[in-house]
C-alpha cells in the first residue's frame, strides 16, 4: 500500500524534471531522422508500377494492421495484462513496419523492392488505419482510465507529423538521388545509436523492476508471432523464397521509434507510468530474434545449400549492390 500511495507524489517530480524534457526532445528527434530516411527509400518513378500491382501495399495492409494487431491483443488477453500494460502492447502491435526490417531484408537476400514498398505502405496506412485498430481492440478494456482517456488526437497528430519528414526523404530523393542513399543509410545507423543511448538512459533497475514479468514474455513472443504469421502469408500468397523472408521480417519489425514517441508525448506520463519502455523492450528481442533468423539462414544456406555469398558469386537475388553507401537502393529485374 505504501509503494501504491508514494508513486503519484514520485511520478510528477521526474515527468516534470529537465531530463524527462530531454528526453521528450530527443524521443522527437529520433523520431524525425527515422522518417527522413524511410523517405529517402522511395523511387517515385515506381510508384505508378507499385499501384498497377499492389501486392506490397496489400500485405502491408494485412500484416500491420491484421495480423499484428490481433497478436498484440490476443497475447493481451492472454497473459491477462492490466490495462496500462495492454495498451501499451496494442499500440506497438497496431503501428506500421520499421525500417530496421529493410536491412534485415538485405542480410537475408530478401526481396528489397517489396520491403521497402511494405514499409513506406504501413506508414501510410496507419494515418487512418493505426486509430481505427486501436479503436477497435480497446474496446476489451473501455471502462479503464487509460482507454477513457485514450488521446486519439494526439495520436493522429503525431502520425501526422512524420508526413513532413517522410514528404522531405522523397523530396531529396527525387532531387539528388546518391545524397538520398547516403542519407537512408546513415539516418539509420544514426536512429539505431540513438535508441541504444535512448534505452541506456531510461531502462533502470528501478524501472525495470515495474514492469510485469508477463510483459518480457509478451515482448518475447510477439515479434516471434509476426515472423511466423508473416512467412506463412506469404506462402499462402505462393511468393518466392525470397520474398517471404522479407514479408516475415517485415511484419515481425515494429516501428518502435514511432510507438515510443506517441507513448511518451501523447499518453498521460502519471498515467502509463514504466510501460513507456514496452516498444523499446520489443525492439531489443525483435532485433535478437531476426539476428538468430538470420545467422541460421545464413549457416543453412552455406553447409546445406553450399552456396557462396550474392554479392561474390554474382547470383541473381533481385538486389542490385551498386555501392556501399547505396545498399538500399534496388531495381526491379525484369525478365
Amino acid at each position: 500500500a505504501l509503494k501504491h500511495s508514494a508513486m503519484p507524489h514520485l511520478m510528477p517530480a521526474f515527468w516534470d524534471s529537465p531530463l524527462s524534457h530531454g528526453i521528450n526532445v530527443f524521443v522527437g528527434l529520433v523520431l524525425c531522422f527515422t522518417m527522413l530516411g524511410l523517405g529517402c527509400t522511395v523511387e517515385v518513378s515506381q510508384l505508378g508500377e507499385h499501384i498497377r500491382r499492389p501486392i506490397g501495399v496489400l500485405l502491408a495492409l494485412v500484416c500491420q494492421f491484421v495480423i499484428m494487431p490481433l497478436v498484440a491483443f490476443l497475447l493481451a488477453l492472454a497473459f491477462s495484462l492490466d490495462d496500462v500494460a495492454a495498451m501499451a502492447v496494442l499500440l506497438c502491435g497496431c503501428c506500421p513496419g520499421g525500417n530496421l526490417s529493410n536491412i534485415m531484408s538485405l542480410l537475408v537476400h530478401g526481396e528489397m523492392n517489396l520491403s521497402i514498398i511494405m514499409t513506406i505502405s504501413s506508414t501510410l496506412l496507419a494515418l487512418v488505419l493505426m486509430p481505427l485498430c486501436l479503436w477497435i481492440y480497446s474496446r476489451a478494456w473501455i471502462n479503464t482510465p487509460v482507454v477513457n482517456l485514450m488521446p486519439f488526437g494526439a495520436i493522429i497528430l503525431t502520425l501526422c507529423s512524420t508526413l513532413i519528414p517522410i514528404g522531405l526523404g522523397v523530396m531529396l530523393r527525387y532531387r539528388y538521388t546518391r545524397v538520398a542513399d547516403i542519407a537512408s543509410l546513415w539516418s539509420l545507423l544514426v536512429t539505431l545509436v540513438m535508441l541504444f543511448i535512448l534505452t541506456g538512459a531510461m531502462l533502470g533497475p528501478d524501472l525495470l523492476s515495474t514492469i510485469p514479468p508477463s510483459v518480457y514474455v509478451v515482448a518475447i513472443l510477439m515479434p516471434l508471432c509476426g515472423y511466423a504469421a508473416g512467412y506463412g502469408l506469404a506462402v499462402l500468397f505462393d511468393l518466392p523464397p525470397n520474398s517471404r523472408r522479407s514479408v516475415s521480417l517485415e511484419t515481425g519489425c515494429q516501428n518502435v521509434q514511432l510507438c515510443t514517441a506517441i507513448l511518451k508525448l501523447a499518453f498521460p506520463p502519471q498515467l502509463m507510468g514504466g510501460m513507456y519502455m514496452f516498444p523499446l523492450l520489443y525492439a531489443l528481442f525483435q532485433a535478437a530474434e531476426a539476428g538468430i533468423f538470420i545467422l541460421a539462414y545464413r549457416m543453412y544456406r552455406k553447409e546445406v545449400l553450399h552456396k557462396a555469398d550474392p554479392m561474390v558469386d554474382g547470383e541473381d537475388t533481385d538486389i542490385t549492390y551498386q555501392s556501399g553507401e547505396q545498399c538500399f537502393k534496388t531495381e526491379t529485374n525484369i525478365s
